[in-house]
């Protein structure tokens, strides 16, 4: 069947710009949205018409403006390779334009058609242990696969050719939560292309033995055929090789969004493109990397539900996501009304706990409100996974609440595109965390995981706000950084955080950090060289403790444990702060103190829980001229604050009880288990009105 493209009605597009015409700079957020984005992802293949129209009635009801549609319709639209049905997609989009509801238009790439996987069985996707992984599940094709990068180009050519002008379409979706759950692909494609990728990074055969060591265990190579993926082996594998297929594998992913990405820019410059990233729970993806190939900033999160405290995780993913955006607003592109299906046992969410969960994400940055998915599935592997229209229909409780949130967020309209501010840094590497997570460590329950996620929950226990940055970024904004797992450190970084102190920061570091390179190589000068001049201490060995063995630590008068981690510390400028009371370093330093410069850093060398945080923190706060807030543990007072001085407030309430809160010079009471709002607007503001 032939393709065309859809005109619009009037020679202009839905933001005021002639249509295809070149804009000086990418959109930046989905078109003809004037306040925050609801709705959730749709999927129509799996139902009749008459269920079409009565969806975009209760759409309408529920006050929905956004949904994304199109992600797993390749079979749909290309039943057969060159024949196009577009009749479905046709008529929803002429549905949902007569509602006045705007599309995201997703790219169907995470779902290749069967004819695809016959007519191309070497796209198939291929693990570490040589086995060609076969379709019917979601994912991809291999990304090194020509075949796939050709049909995959097709298909979003395909669709921009025939919607790119349709006055419904606000924003592109490429793919579906790339990396979840091809992250990597052995085939012999991949090899190859892995070589080049090896040769291209450091330049030379000699230059890839000398970063990856490979005179150790005799692994040289001769000649550039015999650099290898990292397949299985008798022992462990080189550790430098298997961080730099991590370093391959995230950027032949993103090779595979930039190819769909640039032909959507190309025919259709004046729509935004967005991917869906999983901050927090995707770790084999670089999204510093990432977020600058996108013109809007998404992401998906789930909760975790056997943590009883996941709405912590949910703020630390809410965190990390905007300032992947360096920022700006971000959408949260998919979470869930209540329960998931994947997990163990998928815990349902108690009433108010979907407005919590979906107004926190908004008070930390996020301009959009999306679910996954819109209906209820009645077939497939997700059929038990919760719906804005759930198996039980409109007269249940979660419909209720999916109609009542969406008032709330017509009501807070106002509050797009205003910023949240934060006073400390948390430090974030992807490649850091890779390393850190290769085979043989000194101990291998030392989490960078746990270890951030603890630092993080102590601040947010404080009610203060941080952001997360790259060990290179620009931190100088920042009153206090942390550095709770920083293994990897290049030299940039360390140059970095050496001149952040020295200019006047505050810096507080965790244990085993600063230890190796950007090629997993141990430095010369110590185990922990990199850091050794700006924390003025030098470690001389780790002594990770027995499971089931605690040592004791007396800091700032306070008696704290560590239950994996100690290290035998020199001092070289630092004062020492805290001391072991016993364990394998008794009387041996703990927690040091060093003035460099015209700032100050700390380095703790043993893990501590959130309680025990409290004390090592405590110094660096108040350098920094931070405190916590007076505010109930379990009660989130968030921030936004608009161009022009106004200042939104968000107050959620994890408690089962009421609680009143001191907000703007005003007293806020939140429902138990609710959530309040309230607008501060500036001096300027309030005098003009």
């Amino acid at each position: 069947m032939t393709r065309h493209r859809f005109q619009s009605a009037s020679s202009e597009g839905v933001s005021g710009s002639p249509v295809g015409a070149h804009p000086q700079a990418r959109p930046s957020w989905p078109l003809g949205l004037d306040g925050l984005a609801y709705g959730g992802d749709y999927n129509p293949e799996q139902w009749t018409r008459e269920t079409w129209v009565e969806d975009v009635r209760l759409m309408q009801e529920a006050g929905v403006n956004l949904v994304s549609i199109g992600m797993f319709s390749w079979a749909s639209i290309e039943p057969r390779q060159g024949e196009f049905h577009w009749e479905l997609l046709d008529e929803i989009f002429a549905l949902l334009h007569e509602a006045g509801i705007r599309i995201d238009l997703g790219t169907p790439t995470a779902a290749p058609p069967a004819w695809f996987f016959r007519t191309h069985p070497e796209a198939r996707v291929v693990d570490r242990e040589g086995r060609a992984l076969g379709p019917g599940s979601r994912g991809m094709a291999c990304p090194s696969a020509p075949a796939y990068r050709v049909a995959a180009t097709g298909i979003t050519r395909a669709l921009a050719e025939r919607y790119g002008d349709h006055p419904a379409l606000a924003l592109w979706h490429v793919h579906n939560e790339y990396g979840a759950p091809v992250g990597e692909s052995f085939s012999s494609f991949a090899q190859e292309a892995f070589r080049h990728w090896v040769l291209q990074r450091h330049g030379s055969l000699e230059a890839v033995n000398a970063a990856w060591g490979t005179a150790f265990w005799g692994q040289v190579f001769g000649v550039p055929e015999e650099i290898h993926a990292p397949l299985p082996t008798p022992s462990v594998q080189n550790p430098s090789l298997e961080l730099d297929w991590r370093r391959f594998s995230s950027a032949q992913i993103l090779d595979c969004f930039r190819a769909e990405r640039d032909v959507l820019r190309e025919l259709t410059p004046h729509i935004p493109v967005t991917t869906n990233f999983m901050a927090h729970t995707c770790p084999n993806i670089d999204l510093w990397e990432w977020a600058d190939e996108v013109d809007v900033v998404s992401n998906d999160h789930y909760l975790i539900a056997a943590d009883e405290r996941n709405f912590v995780e949910l703020a630390l993913d809410a965190d990390l996501t905007r300032s992947i955006a360096r920022g700006r607003p971000w959408m949260l592109m998919e979470h869930s009304t209540s329960g998931v299906n994947w997990q163990g046992r998928n815990i349902a969410k108690q009433p108010g706990e979907m407005a919590r969960n979906s107004l926190v994400h908004v008070g930390r940055g996020a301009d959009a409100v999306m679910f996954f998915q819109w209906r209820a599935s009645r077939k497939g592997a997700e059929k038990f996974h919760s719906a804005m229209v759930p198996h039980a229909g409109t007269g249940s409780r979660i419909w209720g609440e999916v109609s009542d949130l969406g008032a709330t967020l017509d009501g807070l309209a106002d509050l797009r595109g205003a910023r949240v501010e934060a006073d400390v840094a948390i430090l974030w590497d992807w490649e850091s965390h890779w390393a850190q997570d290769l085979p043989w460590r000194p101990a291998d329950d030392l989490s960078h995981r746990a270890q951030i996620q603890a630092w993080y929950e102590r601040l947010w226990r404080d009610h203060l706000t941080a952001d997360f940055a790259h060990p290179e970024d620009d931190l100088s904004g920042y009153r206090l950084v942390l550095a709770p797992a920083s293994y990897l450190l290049t030299d940039a970084a360390a140059a970095n955080l050496d001149a952040y102190v020295r200019d006047g920061g505050n810096l507080v570091v965790g244990p085993f950090s600063g230890i190796v390179d950007a090629e997993d190589g141990v430095r010369e000068g110590g185990l922990n060289a990199a850091l050794a001049p700006v924390l003025g201490v030098e470690v001389h060995e780790f002594c990770p403790l027995r499971e089931g063995q605690e040592a004791r630590l007396v800091l700032g008068g306070r008696p704290l444990r560590s239950r994996l981690w100690c290290e035998d510390l020199q001092l070289r400028g630092a004062e020492e702060i805290g001391s072991y009371a016993d364990g394998p370093l008794p009387n041996g330093i703990a927690a040091t103190r060093h003035s460099y410069g015209a700032g100050t850093a700390w380095y703790v060398a043993s893990d501590l829980d959130v309680e025990d945080l409290s004390a090592l923190f405590s110094e660096p706060y108040a350098a920094a001229g931070l405190a916590p807030r007076d505010l109930p543990e379990d009660v989130e007072l968030l921030e936004r604050t608009g161009e022009d001085g106004t200042r939104h407030l968000i107050a959620v309430n994890h408690m089962a009880q009421v609680v009143t809160v001191p907000a703007g010079g005003h007293r806020l009471t939140i429902p138990a288990g609710g959530v309040a709002t309230a607008r501060i607007p500036s001096a300027s503001t309030a005098a003009a009105d």
